[in-house]
């Protein structure tokens, strides 16, 4: 191709709306799009075949949408060019046979990716243009300005601020009903009878492309984790309207008090399950927020409820972009508490007689999903509790799940779930003992664990761990306002005591593939 080709736009695989800023100002008559499939970023970390599925449905039904637009595209199939299986050496292969006189890329949502891009220009000898990505309603540069020198990042005073900017949810100057947060009726577990009905989420029936995805899985990544059988996610923006109108008109309304519930059999909740739209770009967070405040203008929703979603789109998604790009690279590698046990196989299979982390093991493996308070208070806490290194649990939960991408996995994981980064954005670890798990869930029902017994054969694991943990680091905790009541708690227990708790932890600690 000749030197006529003005401009390469490189649309990545979570960047799949036309409103990218990159194809802005698109030629059709001198630049060309360019889509690459590459078998390394399933195998990157070993990713859940609905993971890899959902991606490349998604990226092939965007590609149908440019040759509607009659935009020129190259498109780089997984199984195409065998000798070359990552995406930076595709990259690089396609910029040298297109030979552009520029490559025009929105801002990767991976530190990775934003570096394999770079390498890749530059060894083609191809200038490289990144723009700030307009999905976020607050740029990097701005969530960096709003930092400042802060040693300390609070969620909850960027999220008012975003209020602020936006004009979301207020009254003038001041918040909607008064108050910014309404977490605190938000904590409620099922009744002890169950969930009962709750309305099921938009589902579509994969289509004839889901289908060739699925074989293409199947055939290339055959011993990686999941099933493909109860695949039914949006994968693309017709989709995807679909499944927030029927979150705002049907769950919405329920959401709030039983956000954080969990219950055998019930892998969805009331939970909106927009999180993989968003993160590939199918939906924009304006508009899920405009249909979330509509909704409760126009018909009177409980402001718990809608405050509590738009809290998760409009304050802690955006937050967390901005911290992700802000303490890049070194976040991959914190360890606050130089923890170093590797990660029990259970995870990846499921298999174990604790039945919270069962049920929400199978639900993973299953469909590729588990909600926030399945991932941080049960596999989250139990990993921090285990003392198990933080990289490994990362890279689990960036294999696992479909919503998840680097920029959005790790901060959650490494800040939030396990307190890696000693409290650089949460202000103490999120841990409990067994009983939370029953009080939220009915999990222990049955379980070959009692959550009340800190120490036995049938002690449960997560209460045994939790007071170690305690035990482990009462001088820390001590000195923490959060978490001051649990080290006294552990304070008044004797020696004995301590000893049973600390000869119970070290057998869970030594067996746990057998749990």
């Amino acid at each position: 191709m000749s030197k006529s080709l003005r401009r390469v736009v490189l649309v990545l695989g979570d960047q799949l709306w036309l409103g990218n800023p990159a194809l802005q100002g698109f030629d059709a008559l001198r630049d060309r799009v360019l889509m690459i499939e590459a078998p390394g970023e399933g195998t990157q970390v070993w990713s859940h075949k609905a993971r890899i599925a959902l991606f490349l449905s998604a990226m092939r039904h965007f590609c149908n949408e440019l040759h509607r637009q009659g935009w020129p595209y190259t498109y780089v199939r997984l199984d195409e060019q065998p000798g070359l299986l990552s995406f930076q050496e595709r990259l690089r292969q396609a910029l040298r046979g297109l030979e552009p006189e520029m490559l025009k890329i929105c801002e990767p949502g991976e530190w990775r990716m934003l570096a394999a891009v770079q390498d890749a220009a530059s060894a083609a000898g191809v200038p490289l243009q990144v723009l700030p990505d307009s999905h976020f309603m607050c740029t990097r540069d701005e969530f960096a300005r709003w930092a400042g020198s802060k040693k300390e990042l609070r969620m909850e005073f960027f999220y008012r601020e975003m209020r602020r900017r936006h004009g979301v949810l207020m009254q003038g100057r001041e918040p909607e009903g008064g108050q910014w947060n309404f977490d605190a009726d938000n904590r409620k577990g099922y009744p002890a009878s169950g969930p009962g009905d709750i309305p099921a989420p938009a589902w579509f029936e994969p289509d004839r492309i889901t289908r060739q995805v699925f074989e293409l899985v199947e055939r290339h990544f055959p011993g990686h984790p999941g099933s493909l059988a109860s695949f039914q996610w949006p994968v693309t923006r017709e989709q995807a309207l679909q499944a927030l109108q029927r979150f705002i008109d049907l769950r919405l309304p329920h959401f709030g008090p039983q956000q954080d519930a969990m219950w055998t059999n019930t892998p969805w909740g009331w939970h909106a399950l927009l999180a993989t739209s968003l993160n590939l770009h199918l939906l924009d967070p304006r508009e899920v927020i405009a249909a979330a405040e509509t909704a409760y203008r126009d018909r009177g929703l409980d402001l718990a409820s809608v405050e509590g979603f738009i809290r998760q789109v409009l304050g802690w998604r955006e937050f967390i972009s901005g911290v992700y790009w802000l303490d890049m690279p070194q976040m991959k590698e914190v360890n606050h508490f130089n923890h170093q046990r590797p990660l029990p196989a259970w995870y990846w299979t499921g298999r174990t007689r604790m039945a919270c982390r069962r049920d929400v093991g199978g639900q993973t493996l299953e469909h590729g999903h588990a909600h926030h308070i399945q991932r941080l208070m049960v596999t989250g806490q139990f990993a921090v509790l285990a003392e198990i290194r933080p990289q490994a649990v990362s890279d689990w939960y960036l294999a696992m799940y479909v919503d998840a991408v680097e920029w959005v996995e790790l901060p959650n994981t490494a800040g939030m779930a396990l307190f890696a980064n000693g409290g650089r954005f949460t202000s103490k670890p999120y841990i409990a003992s067994g009983q939370y798990i029953r009080r939220m869930s009915n999990y222990c029902r049955g379980c070959a664990y009692n959550p009340e017994q800190k120490t036995g054969d049938t002690a449960c694991p997560m209460t045994t761990l939790y007071w170690h943990f305690l035990d482990r680091h009462e001088d820390s905790l001590m000195k923490n306002p959060r978490t001051v009541l649990m080290a006294r708690n552990i304070g008044r227990f004797d020696i004995e005591e301590r000893k049973s708790i600390r000869q119970r932890a070290a057998y869970v600690l030594a067996n746990l593939d057998d749990l």
